[in-house]
């Protein structure tokens, strides 16, 4: 069950992640941004739109099936790993720079993750409300 969740967050993060690195080319090649048809229509006639729209439809599918199996604390944690990965590819892609905040934030998240995931597994019953 270890490497179904492993494998299925893997993809869902490289969907989440590929969208949203589509959006980013599909904004580069409207550009420049402006609130007219010529705008929409330069939006629609990049192929990256619709492979942003085809990704965002794996996602779902994939959230959804992940959802049916995995714990919801450390599962909503990791759909979070695709602004990190986004970051990162960004840098790479885009030449953008990072900065401090922008490394705590991601070493936070991951952190939160690592976290969840562990207290899911300790198996220790969740404390009772009060």
């Amino acid at each position: 069950m270890r490497r179904f969740y492993l494998v299925g967050f893997l993809v869902l993060v490289c969907f989440d992640t590929f969208a949203q690195i589509c959006f980013k080319l599909t904004a580069n090649h409207a550009m420049p941004p402006e609130a007219n048809l010529a705008w929409v229509l330069r939006v629609l006639a990049s192929p990256w739109v619709y492979c942003a729209i085809a990704c965002y439809i794996g996602a779902f599918v994939t959230w959804m099936t992940l959802l049916e199996h995995a714990p919801i604390g450390p599962a909503f944690a990791a759909s979070h790993l695709e602004v990190v990965s986004v970051m990162v590819l960004s840098v790479v892609l885009f030449n953008e720079r990072i900065g401090t905040p922008q490394w705590i934030g991601s070493a936070l998240i991951i952190a939160g993750i690592v976290c969840l995931a562990i207290s899911e597994t300790d198996g220790d019953p969740p404390p009772a409300p009060h």
